[in-house]
């Protein structure tokens, strides 16, 4: 897991040069006006789902691992608290392939809070559990293939 700015996003294509991709579509996009639903940035390598949501509670929010996919998750607007544990604690028992996610009934012992402009970022099989809010938010899930 990596908590930065958005704008540091470049510091970490080391870690994967898809993440440029994700940087160019920052440049010509605001993420404040795209409309809700998945946009496809480079086919089913890169894309990114637009949700407006409620937050949830602790109990409600779900602990989830994903497989081939990494996760840059950006609050556009709200505040957010994300739980992280990691995935060498959970089976996989459950995992659904064509969705690349599985959920555990885990719940997190560490919390990060997030506010507008930054970026938590999320590595297959790191367990995190986000949406915990009192109040709405805008997000954006950048998904790009590990």
């Amino acid at each position: 897991m990596i908590l930065d700015n958005l704008s540091g996003l470049s510091a970490y294509v080391a870690l994967n040069p898809l993440f440029n991709e994700v940087i160019e579509f920052l440049k010509g996009h605001d993420l404040a006006a795209l409309p809700v639903g998945k946009h496809k940035i480079k086919g089913d390598d890169v894309f990114v789902n637009i949700m407006d949501v409620q937050g949830k509670t602790p109990e409600e929010a779900r602990m989830e691992t994903h497989q081939k996919m990494i996760d840059i998750q950006v609050l556009v607007s709200g505040r957010e608290r994300h739980g992280y544990a990691p995935g060498e604690q959970f089976s996989q028992a459950g995992y659904d392939a064509e969705k690349d996610i599985c959920f555990h009934d885990e719940k997190a012992s560490t919390f990060v809070d997030v506010v507008p402009g930054q970026m938590i970022i999320y590595f297959p099989l790191e367990g995190h559990q986000p949406m915990i809010s009192d109040g709405p938010m805008r997000k954006a899930i950048f998904k790009v293939k590990k």
